[in-house]
């Protein structure tokens, strides 16, 4: 998948389903916005402070984190494409299955 980095459509960022897996195993989306409800160069900070630290802090294998740092600290991820990846995650979560989908547990 890709998503759109700028508002004109040139620049593009790949994603891939395990990075959007990633951002839904460690909740990474979670309280994302500013208190107006605004996602802005903060918010990308703030996100990718995060990243940082649960890689840093991770005793286990960090490759999916990592991987989706890369797309984070990609020179065209401002505060624009990450709502556009925000979206992209919200669309990929609204397709999977109750078997597929990450958070469901059995009863």
């Amino acid at each position: 998948m890709k998503i759109k980095a700028n508002t004109t459509g040139t620049r593009t960022i790949e994603i891939s389903e395990e990075q959007l897996y990633t951002i839904h195993k460690y909740s990474l989306f979670e309280r994302i916005a500013n208190s107006m409800g605004i996602v802005d160069e903060e918010s990308l900070e703030k996100l990718r402070c995060t990243v940082r630290s649960l890689i840093a802090s991770q005793e286990e294998d960090s490759k999916a984190l990592l991987k989706l740092a890369l797309v984070l600290y990609d020179d065209n991820m401002k505060s624009y494409g990450l709502c556009n990846l925000i979206d992209c995650y919200n669309n990929w979560f609204a397709q999977q299955t109750p078997q597929e989908s990450p958070s469901t547990t059995e009863e």
